[in-house]
């Protein structure tokens, strides 16, 4: 359980470094093709961790809290993965290379529901892909006495998506205005 939560902590750590490495490849270096093979790396990490995870369980671990954090990591990574280095990209290129600021998110009205609604459409895709990763992990071990935290954790993503709409609906419903001076 404890080298599962670490393996986490070293793939948010190593997505990060090969972020900032390809972003300053990129940039600084200027060696745009060592820049996208370190920016490629990036969400590769999760490979590690879902082979680490599946060798863990295939060894005869009970799957814990552990095992499912490690699938939503990996859901949640390949889903929000390509916005934040988008992101970084942006501030990195205004920062260092003489790129426009990049566009703040909408705070107001229907151009903030519209970004809340496809921020809750990509935790969707995210919790469809840890649950998929959870059910093949269910179905690879076989055992439900051996799985229960896994299913648990199938129950606890549908209920952050679920809150998830409820914050995407409010916006639509109530949408936030501008402060008047």
């Amino acid at each position: 359980m404890v080298v599962i939560v670490q393996l986490i902590v070293a793939c948010e750590i190593l997505f990060w470094v090969f972020l900032g490495a390809g972003l300053i490849a990129r940039y600084l270096l200027r060696l745009p093709s060592v820049g996208t093979a370190l920016l490629i790396g990036a969400p590769l990490v999760d490979v590690v961790l879902l082979v680490a995870t599946a060798i863990d369980l295939r060894s005869g671990s009970t799957a814990s809290w552990s095992h499912g954090l490690a699938a939503a990591y990996i859901g949640f990574s390949v889903a929000f993965g390509h916005s934040i280095i988008r992101w970084a990209d942006g501030r990195f290129a205004h920062r260092f290379a003489g790129a426009p600021a990049p566009a703040k998110p909408p705070r107001y009205g229907r151009a903030r529901a519209v970004r809340e609604w496809r921020e809750f459409g990509k935790a969707v895709v995210a919790s469809a892909i840890a649950c998929g990763l959870l059910f093949a992990a269910i179905t690879f071990v076989d055992d439900p006495s051996r799985t229960a935290a896994l299913t648990d954790w199938i129950r606890t993503l549908g209920v952050v998506v679920a809150l998830w709409g409820v914050v995407a609906a409010s916006y639509t419903v109530a949408p936030a205005r501008a402060k008047s001076p």
